[in-house]
């Protein structure tokens, strides 16, 4: 390329002198407004039949999903406290049934215990009565045998003391008289 001479330099600043910005220029107003009315109608057409409604759409399902979600939290939280209020109940109802088998045993067991003592007691008490009767014929048989054993003593004290021999009989008579 060939350098360029000085008199293209200033033929280029008078043109440029004269010459306007081509969007400013009055004589391209009118093409310019068309052009942006045909844009502007196309974008405004294409922005809502298309884009706009499938934004709305996917705002719309968003907002469907999440009230879904939160309507599904909520009945997993109310499942839960239901749950929770099903396990307390029957957490309560075995204690309770437990404190009732509890008090059903002891009563069982007192009314064993009962029954076993007053059994035990009736056992005693015949015993007890067996034993005192016993012992009331053992003491009336001692004292029979007393008198005899006493009668026999007499005799013999009387034998050897006074050297006087005493029938059995009249020994008898002689305790007899002495214990009244």
């Amino acid at each position: 390329m060939a350098p360029q001479e000085h008199g293209d330099y200033a033929a280029a600043d008078a043109y440029a002198g004269e010459a306007t910005f081509p969007p400013f220029d009055p004589t391209y107003f009118a093409s310019q407004l068309f052009w942006l009315a045909i844009t502007f109608a196309v974008l405004y057409v294409l922005l809502s039949r298309w884009v706009l409604p499938r934004i709305g759409g996917a705002i719309e399902e968003r907002r469907d999903r999440i009230a879904d979600d939160l309507d599904a939290a909520s009945q997993m939280k109310a499942q839960a406290d239901e749950a929770v209020k099903s396990y307390e109940r029957s957490l309560a109802d075995a204690r309770a049934k437990a404190q009732s088998v509890a008090a059903e045993a002891k009563a069982d067991a007192d009314k064993k215990i009962a029954a076993e003592m007053k059994k035990v007691e009736t056992e005693l008490e015949a015993e007890q009565d067996e034993a005192e009767k016993r012992i009331r014929e053992m003491h009336e048989k001692a004292l029979a045998e007393l008198d005899a054993i006493a009668a026999g003593a007499a005799a013999a004290v009387a034998a050897r003391l006074a050297g006087l021999e005493v029938g059995e009989d009249e020994a008898a008579e002689a305790v007899a008289k002495v214990k009244e």
